[in-house]
Parts: structure tokens; C-alpha cells; sequence
């Protein structure tokens, strides 16, 4: 029996139903996830991707919950084994990419709400300032590195033309790694992570404690408490 078929079947709906779990999984979702064990909740993850179930209240809070229990696979010592790219550096995408997460942050996530779509676009600009800040930090070095080879005698250059040769790294190994840490949960919330089992989050009910609705409001209005951790 086809997916959808299966699940209309088991909420005893007919199969003309709309929203459809095929065509449209966020809004099948959205009404009846509660309805659904999670044996049978996990057969949507055919139809939505993980950055896409990111608009259901639901699995966004079940994946704040999980943030929130400090999993040692988020932890800063394992997350920067598993995403060294974005602990080295933190550049997390090219150009296109880039456009691409913000313009659907701006159109498509929660239905382009301003609201909700504040503190995620915010993030990924903050992305794409980091990667370029980086880009500027790596070409120093490497002139850095240009101006120590050159022979003593040298002389005619002034101070003023060499290069800085300081390390510009301003924040602490600290504010550093709780930054890293910051941001590796705040992209598993928005689904932008690879090598993750979000069906192990989306479809579990153990993190459905207290009230969706008060803790959707609590993540989005932390917008000040969030930027203050910015290096």
C-alpha cells in the first residue's frame, strides 16, 4: 500500500483528503502529527526533509527540547569532529548556497512570517558575515607568512607597508567554542546539519513535555540573549 495511503487509512481518512501526507506533508503534519505513534509518524520523513519539517511547531520544539538536554553528539567536542568545517574557519556554504537558505528562510519558512523568520534569517547573515571575516582573516595569514620569508636585507620596507603579523583572533577560546556550540544547535533546530538522525528527534514523543506553543514563543523571543553571544 502506498505511504500516504497507509497513513490516511490509519487516521481513518478518506483518500481524497486534504492536506495530502504526499503533496502537502507540512500541512498533514501540522494537523495531525499527536494523532500519529511514531512508527507511523516517520513515514512522512519521505515527503519533507528535515530543513523543511523545521516549519511544523511541533518537531521545532521537540528539537529545542533535545538541544536543551545538552546531547553529547552537539556537545563541543564532538561536534567539531563531526563538522570540522564549521568549527575551522565556520564557513558553512558558498555563495548560491547561501541565497539559497536565506531566500527560503524570507519566503518559505513559516509562510515568510516576520516574526519567526526574523531570528533565522538573522542567523544565516551572520553565517555569510563569519565566512567573509574568515576569508579576510586567511589572506592575512597568509601575507603574514609571505613577509617572514623575505631575507633580512631587505630593508627599503617600511612598517607601514608590511603586513599585520599579530593574530587577529580577538575572541577567547571560550566565547569561541560557546559560539561553536551555539551554532551547531541552532542549525540542528532549522535542520541545516548533515550527518544527523533527526528522525530520532522529529518522530519522538519523549520531547513533547509542556506547552508547544510557550516554548515556540520562548525560542524565538530570545533574540537579545542570543546576540549577545555573538564573538
Amino acid at each position: 500500500m502506498e505511504t500516504s495511503q497507509l497513513l490516511l487509512k490509519y487516521l481513518g481518512l478518506p483518500s481524497e483528503y486534504a492536506p495530502n501526507p504526499t503533496h502537502d506533508p507540512i500541512g498533514f503534519a501540522n494537523k495531525h502529527l499527536r494523532e500519529l505513534p511514531p512508527d507511523m509518524a516517520c513515514l512522512l520523513s519521505s515527503f519533507a526533509t528535515p530543513k523543511q519539517r523545521t516549519q511544523i511547531p511541533t518537531i521545532r520544539n521537540r528539537r529545542l527540547r533535545y538541544t536543551e538536554s545538552n546531547p553529547p553528539a552537539l556537545s563541543f567536542n564532538q561536534a567539531k569532529t563531526t563538522w570540522p568545517t564549521l568549527w575551522h574557519g565556520r564557513e558553512l556554504r558558498g555563495k548560491d548556497e547561501g541565497k539559497e537558505e536565506q531566500e527560503w528562510a524570507d519566503n518559505e519558512f513559516l509562510g515568510g512570517s516576520k516574526k519567526h523568520v526574523g531570528k533565522l534569517g538573522t542567523l544565516l547573515g551572520e553565517y555569510e558575515e563569519e565566512r567573509e571575516a574568515e576569508k579576510v582573516r586567511n589572506m592575512r595569514r597568509r601575507e603574514a607568512e609571505i613577509a617572514e620569508s623575505l631575507p633580512e636585507e631587505d630593508e627599503d620596507t617600511t612598517d607601514e607597508d608590511e603586513p599585520p603579523t599579530q593574530n587577529i583572533e580577538d575572541e577567547s577560546p571560550q566565547d569561541a567554542q560557546t559560539w561553536f556550540v551555539r551554532l551547531i544547535k541552532e542549525r540542528f533546530i532549522y535542520g541545516l546539519l548533515d550527518s544527523v538522525d533527526y528522525d530520532k528527534v522529529d518522530w519522538n514523543e519523549d520531547w513533547d513535555v509542556g506547552n508547544d506553543r510557550d516554548d515556540e514563543e520562548r525560542w524565538f523571543d530570545e533574540e537579545e540573549e542570543s546576540t549577545a553571544l555573538d564573538p
